[in-house]
């Protein structure tokens, strides 16, 4: 898919190649044509029963892989998104993969490799929690590698997605985005709630303080890897209901897109009684 197929898919939030990004233009609290969280669930609930058969014949077809990136700050929802979304879809066709920090044989290779080792094979949905864009984020916030090093890497990402995308995936990122005050309200709830404390780390603090350095590589990285073959989409995520609803509208119409179809069965079967 190119992104002219991609205009009639939420066309406001997707980021078109070429242009200035400005993200403080972008809403995090918007939900769209609904009032309230009811109406947003139900119409998310017809989606992912479409989506359920939907991948059901993407995984029959055979043709083409579906890879889906998920980036945003520490709660901005990835997790919820696919709990949500991918609810009720065959967990034989679904991959989800996790990037934390690299391990020592993942360090001995290129960036790129262990993400090339997750991608999806044909027939397949594979969701990336995080994903090759932490090369050009967090090594670059937390000074990992030099500049010259990762600003190389916006080229060498579109180079890698373009091969992709000519091999046979289709491409789908979202950029969840949080206000940083949703952000404190979130990890505020972390510490409240005995059973989500677990998921906090004083280390996010220190993440949080950083919060206008990632703002800047965010910028740039949707600005300079948003392409024909491969856009970004920028997704209110204050609202988690109204976030899952239009991601899981976005993957639903880029299936019905596709058009996957069933295969032909085998020839001579209408005469065969399985006695």
């Amino acid at each position: 898919m190119n992104l002219s197929d991609f205009k009639s898919i939420r066309p406001e939030y997707i980021v078109t190649p070429g242009s200035t990004v400005d993200l403080a233009s972008f809403p995090t609290a918007e939900t769209g044509p609904f009032k309230r969280k009811k109406e947003a669930t139900k119409a998310l609930k017809k989606f992912r029963k479409r989506l359920s058969a939907l991948q059901e014949r993407f995984y029959a077809w055979d043709k083409k892989a579906l890879l889906i990136v998920l980036q945003g700050m520490d709660t901005a929802g990835k997790d919820g998104t696919i709990k949500h979304v991918m609810r009720g879809v065959n967990p034989q066709g679904v991959t989800v993969t996790s990037f934390k920090v690299p391990s020592a044989e993942e360090l001995a290779h290129d960036y790129l490799w262990r993400i090339h080792k997750a991608t999806p094979k044909r027939g397949m949905i594979g969701i990336f929690n995080r994903s090759h864009y932490e090369d050009v984020l967090v090594v670059r916030v937390h000074n990992l590698v030099p500049p010259e090093v990762w600003s190389k890497r916006y080229d060498q990402i579109n180079a890698f997605e373009k091969h992709l995308t000519e091999n046979g995936v289709v491409i789908l990122k979202f950029f969840l985005h949080i206000s940083k005050e949703e952000q404190a309200r979130r990890l505020q709830a972390r510490l409240d709630t005995p059973e989500k404390r677990w998921k906090f780390s004083k280390g996010d603090l220190k993440e949080r303080a950083l919060w206008d350095d990632y703002m800047a590589a965010y910028t740039d990285a949707v600005q300079k890897c948003s392409t024909e073959h491969a856009p970004w989409f920028i997704i209110p995520s204050d609202v988690k209901w109204y976030r899952n609803y239009v991601i899981g509208q976005i993957i639903t119409e880029t299936l019905e897109e596709l058009d996957p179809q069933f295969p032909e069965p085998e020839e001579g079967l209408d005469d065969i009684v399985v006695t």
